[in-house]
This record gives structure tokens, C-alpha cells and sequence, in this order.
């Protein structure tokens, strides 16, 4: 963590100085707060810094904004007694020092002017509740009201009032404390956490929007399995993701039990978050075994079963993602295509692995069939380094037939060299079911290696497959027609 010095070094810049001058032109204490003084001390990126002043925000950011000159931007919002000034990657927000009072059923406070102290008290945490002067006489004094900077070096998050108040007030910042011990690594102080337990049941006045912005943000962190544990232990995962919280569990039959899954997954996503930031590939790996808890069936010859997991767990993402908020596009299918393939490379390892499977992964994952691999790869977490060696080096033969099956039969992505409309065509018809059985069995036989990726030998099958159903060219179509 930096020293007090350190941050005083980093705060004596132009732009520090401007808007000390500015608030001393109108006779305003002004201070950094917030955010930004916390990731001065963390020595992490900060391009939003918001500035509190006792007084009018507003007025403080048009003097700013007039000062800093040529491209800078202002955005007022009078609604919220808050200013925007914008400098190139920039952003400054200034607002007046506030209190607030909340209702009961909402999270939008009844906001009053106040004092510095009072603005500092109604922040989340200690670690956010930190302020540095602006102005030129006492430039760069630190207020820490709640020891914020103590608790940065022990690493705890911690409300600076009763948490139980926090919460309850605005019931978000539990899942921002969650999010903030996952992106810090921080641990939530034992009191703020039990508080969180108690308030769980507030987060349901706040909107799936406002959730989900926050379960991107654990998402995107470098071990994501942090908050989702937390989310669990809190009892809030069970409220915003019912469908995870069930995964949670061993349920022994005869002695026989089988793993956590709710465990495994998290170990399958930080897997996924060490070999790739792809956010949406992070959520294919969340969600792969999403449908164990509705599948799972105790056999008596087979022990534990969960069959059809994959197929099952995918027709599920549509629902899920409609309720939670999450997009609709291509990140949906992108995701539930993972979840029903991520068992088809496990399979082929486990077996022979034969070309005509091999063919029919990669015509059927396309695109993504890197990603996929990068999942099913992350889902060995088996105890046993032995197994896990040799389901890699299979796994690594497998990429290899891949490599030389795509070269070799132009399988990625490919359409058959036969459409619909020359089958039209070729035998005089409109439409009708046998156009599909002739798509599809040319397709099946590129995939099992019975005819090669070729417009001649697709051509032959096609009037083979027709001439078995009763079709054959019209006049000047084809010379070889009948046998």
C-alpha cells in the first residue's frame, strides 16, 4: 500500500491544483473522495474522481470546467444536485456534501445538505469513506474518520456506521461489499458480514439491472470464485440465482456420495478465469452443470446419475438469463451452446476417438470450439494428478485430430456444397421433406468421412439419395441420371 507521502506526490499535479484554486475562488473547502482516494493507497487505475465540496457541487464544476478550457465537457444533472466535467479519459464528478435518510421500500434516499463529516458517515465502507484536501492551505490532508486507512492495511471491509443500517437503507452495498472482497481480496469484517446474513432479504427491492452490474464486476475479477462463495454464505445467492444456490451439497445414498457440484463449478470457473478475461466464457463455465440439481437420480446399479445435464442445463440459460437481467443476443446462445456441448470432448477422450466424432465437434462447435475446449479442460479438478494428466494428454490428442481434420476437410463452419435451392432445381420441385433428408444426408456423410468435402461427390450423392426416394432430374439438368 502507498505511503500518506506517496499520495501527496501523486495528488501535486495541474489538475489537483485547478480545482483547489477553483473551490478558493468561491471560498470552498473541496476534497477527493471516495473511490479514487482508496485506489490512490491500492495503487490501482482511477479514472473517475469524485470531489465533494460543503456547498453547491454544480457551481464548483462550471468554475472548474471554465478553467480547464478547451475540451472539456459539463454535464449538469439538477435533479441530483451532481456536475460531470469531462477531459479527455477523465471523468470528475462534484457534488455538495450531503446527508441522507431512506424509506423503508426504496433505496433513493431523501437527501439534505450537510457536512463533510456527515457525507463521509453515509459512505459504504471505511476503505471509501477517506477524503484529501484540494484546497491550497491544507492541500492534501488526509480525513479518515473511520480509520478507512487502517482497515486498508489489515485488508478488511467494514461499515463506518451500524451495518445493519447500511444495509437496510440501501441494500446493494451488500452485494458491492461482496463484490469489493472479491476485486481486492479483502476479507468482510465478521460483524458487516452477519449483517449481511440478517439483511439478505432486502436485496429484493433492488432491480436484476443493478444486481447483474455487480455479479459482472466479481466476474471480471481475476478469482471470481471468491464472491460467488460469498454470495452463497450470505444467503443472497439463493434469493438472485436460486438455480446455483441448489448445486450446493453431498447427498450420500448407501455410502455412496457424490461431489459438490456448487464446489466444483467454482473450481471449474477460476480454471476458466486464469486461461482467459472472457467474461462470457467465465458464465459458460458458471453455468455448465447448472442442471445436476433438477437431473440428479440415484441408481442402484450406476450410483449417482445426472443424465442429460448438458441439454437440460442449456434449454435452462434462456430462462435464467431473462429473469437475471442478462443479454438476450448472442452471449445467451453463446452460453447455453457451451453448457449442451461441454460433455462431447470429455466423451471423446473417455472413448475411441474416432474421425467421424472429431468431424462432428467441429462442424458443430465452430467458432467457438476453442473456447469449448478451454472449458472442458478447466472441468478435470479431480484430486488425483494421475487422472488429471491423463485426461490432459488426451485432450491434447484430440487437438491435434482437430488440427488435421479441419486442414484436410474444411470441416469449421462448413455448409454442404449442395443447397437447397440446386436440389429444387435439379429435380423440378418446390419444397417438401425429402430436400431435407438429401441436406442432411450429404452432410452426415462429409461428417463420417463417406464423401470428401467436395461439390462432386456431394452432386452424386444427392442424385443417389433422390433416385432411393423416387426423384430424378428434370430434362438438361443431369446427363447421368437414371441407372
Amino acid at each position: 500500500m502507498q505511503s500518506l507521502d506517496n499520495i501527496l506526490r501523486r495528488l501535486d499535479i495541474p489538475l489537483y491544483h485547478t480545482i483547489g484554486d477553483a473551490a478558493d475562488s468561491i471560498d470552498r473547502p473541496c476534497y477527493a473522495v471516495g473511490g479514487c482516494v482508496r485506489d490512490f493507497f491500492l495503487e490501482r487505475p482511477s479514472k473517475d474522481i469524485d470531489f465533494v465540496t460543503v456547498g453547491s457541487g454544480i457551481e464548483l464544476a462550471e468554475i472548474v470546467a471554465q478553467r480547464l478550457g478547451k475540451g472539456t465537457h459539463l454535464t449538469v444533472f439538477r435533479n441530483f444536485g451532481t456536475a460531470q466535467v469531462k477531459r479527455r479519459d477523465v471523468e470528475l464528478e462534484f457534488v455538495g456534501a450531503r446527508r441522507e435518510s431512506y424509506d423503508r421500500n426504496s433505496r433513493k434516499p431523501v437527501v439534505e445538505d450537510g457536512t463533510l463529516e456527515e457525507d463521509l458517515s453515509r459512505r459504504d465502507f471505511t476503505i471509501n469513506a477517506l477524503a484529501l484536501r484540494v484546497n491550497r492551505i491544507g492541500f492534501g490532508e488526509l480525513v479518515d474518520l473511520f480509520d478507512g486507512l487502517g482497515d486498508m492495511e489489515k485488508r478488511l471491509l467494514r461499515t463506518p456506521l451500524d451495518p445493519d443500517v447500511t444495509f437496510s437503507d440501501d441494500p446493494l452495498r451488500m452485494m458491492r461489499a461482496i463484490r469489493f472482497a472479491t476485486q481486492l481480496g479483502f476479507t468482510i469484517w465478521p460483524e458487516t458480514f452477519e449483517a449481511i446474513r440478517r439483511n439478505a432479504e432486502r436485496i429484493r427491492i433492488i432491480s436484476h439491472e443493478r444486481i447483474v452490474d455487480e455479479l459482472m464486476k466479481i466476474m471480471r475479477a481475476p478469482h471470481p470464485s471468491i464472491g460467488w462463495d460469498l454470495l452463497l454464505k450470505s444467503g443472497l445467492l439463493a434469493i438472485i440465482f436460486p438455480e446455483l444456490a441448489a448445486m450446493k451439497g453431498v447427498e450420500v445414498v448407501k455410502g455412496c456420495g457424490h461431489k459438490d457440484n456448487f464446489y466444483h463449478t467454482l473450481a471449474v470457473l477460476d480454471n476458466v478465469a486464469a486461461k482467459s478475461d472472457d467474461v462470457w466464457l467465465r458464465w459458460g463455465a458458471l453455468m455448465h452443470d447448472i442442471a445436476k440439481p433438477v437431473t440428479k437420480r440415484w441408481d442402484e446399479k450406476l450410483g449417482w446419475t445426472f443424465h442429460n445435464h448438458n441439454f437440460i442445463g442449456a434449454k435452462m440459460v434462456p430462462r435464467i438469463f431473462r429473469r437475471m437481467r442478462l443479454p438476450q443476443d448472442n452471449k445467451m446462445k453463446y452460453v447455453a451452446k457451451l453448457v449442451e456441448l461441454h460433455m462431447r470432448p470429455i466423451a471423446l477422450v473417455e472413448d475411441e476417438v474416432t474421425d467421424s466424432a472429431v468431424r462432428r465437434l467441429i462442424h458443430d462447435a465452430g467458432d467457438d470450439l476453442e473456447d469449448l475446449m478451454t472449458l472442458c479442460e478447466a472441468d478435470i479438478t479431480s484430486k488425483n494428478q494421475e487422472k488429471v494428466r491423463r485426461i490432459l494428454d488426451n485432450f491434447a490428442l484430440v487437438r491435434a485430430k482437430m488440427v488435421d481434420l479441419n486442414e484436410r476437410d474444411h470441416i469449421r463452419n462448413f455448409k454442404p456444397p449442395v443447397d437447397g435451392n440446386e436440389i429444387m432445381e435439379t429435380f423440378g420441385i418446390s419444397g417438401g421433406p425429402v430436400i431435407g433428408r438429401i441436406k442432411s444426408g450429404i452432410k452426415n456423410a462429409i461428417l463420417d468421412g463417406v464423401i470428401h468435402n467436395d461439390y462432386e461427390e456431394a452432386r452424386q450423392l444427392m442424385l443417389k439419395i433422390a433416385a432411393d426416394n423416387g426423384l430424378y432430374p428434370v430434362a438438361g439438368q443431369d446427363s447421368d441420371t437414371k441407372s
